[in-house]
């Protein structure tokens, strides 16, 4: 089953934060993501939701902990940043 990782947080300035997100492509790509989603909140356009495929758990946590990103987080402007990290179970469509 496919590995997801649900990130929610908020960055100081969405334009800047994208900057950043889409200039880590090559890294987040290396690292093992395979797939992504970026949404916001309705009511608030720097209330980020990153939702993103993986190929395992244990390269996401590697990832997303690693001191490199932590530093590329405090440039993007993320404020605590949650984590969920997630197994698939089912999907389907209707």
């Amino acid at each position: 089953m496919t590995p997801y990782v649900l990130i929610i947080h908020e960055v100081a300035d969405y334009p800047a934060w994208k900057a950043v997100f889409d200039s880590a492509v090559g890294i987040r790509k290396e690292a093992g993501e395979r797939s992504f989603q970026v949404l916001n909140y309705e009511s608030d356009a720097n209330k980020i939701v990153h939702f993103s495929a993986w190929t395992s758990i244990a390269d996401a946590k590697a990832f997303f902990e690693s001191p490199r990103l932590v530093k590329i987080r405090e440039e993007a402007g993320v404020k605590a940043p949650e984590f969920i990290y997630l197994e698939q179970i089912e999907a389907g469509t209707l």
